[in-house]
């Protein structure tokens, strides 16, 4: 898995401070996305190495977002991460679907989707992108209705851009 840049964010994920890492190679093509240079496999590879550097060399944050990538790569980062750091983990996919292929104790933030140019974003009340917050039940962690939808937590008030 290889990334074109890291920035950190107070909007990406609620109430976080997110260091979030733009995975490239993206499968989606979204017509409209304002990020197409995602879209080539570009950029430096991301390894554990790497990953602990960039979150020790950020300072303060709260939460670490993927940007993309495939399910199997950012479910094993995630991983690393909960292991390692008191540190909440958020994951941008293009999917419709939360893949099989994550274990959902990994994450605490899930923004599914793809984008759809005339709904709009994320900050759009007419989106059909959703972002979806972990609420883990011990007893059946992979039951997805510990999911809970907070994409509304985007939305100014009164916003119908």
């Amino acid at each position: 898995m290889k990334y074109l840049n890291t920035m950190v964010t107070f909007s990406e994920f609620p109430d976080e401070i997110a260091l979030c890492i733009n995975i490239t190679n993206c499968p989606f093509h979204c017509s409209g996305c304002h990020s197409p240079e995602l879209w080539e496999n570009v950029g430096n590879i991301l390894d554990v190495k790497t990953l602990k550097s960039l979150i020790e060399s950020n300072n303060g944050i709260s939460c670490v977002g993927f940007m993309g990538g495939k399910p199997e790569e950012v479910n094993a980062f995630a991983e690393v991460i909960k292991r390692n750091y008191d540190l909440k983990v958020g994951w941008y996919w293009g999917g419709e679907i939360f893949p099989r292929e994550i274990n959902p104790m990994n994450f605490d933030y899930i923004k599914l989707g793809p984008y759809i140019k005339e709904l709009g974003g994320l900050d759009n009340s007419n989106t059909n992108q959703r972002m979806y917050k972990y609420i883990p039940d011990f007893n059946d962690p992979r039951e997805n209705d510990n999911w809970i939808d907070i994409t509304y937590k985007f939305w100014k008030h009164g916003n119908n851009k």
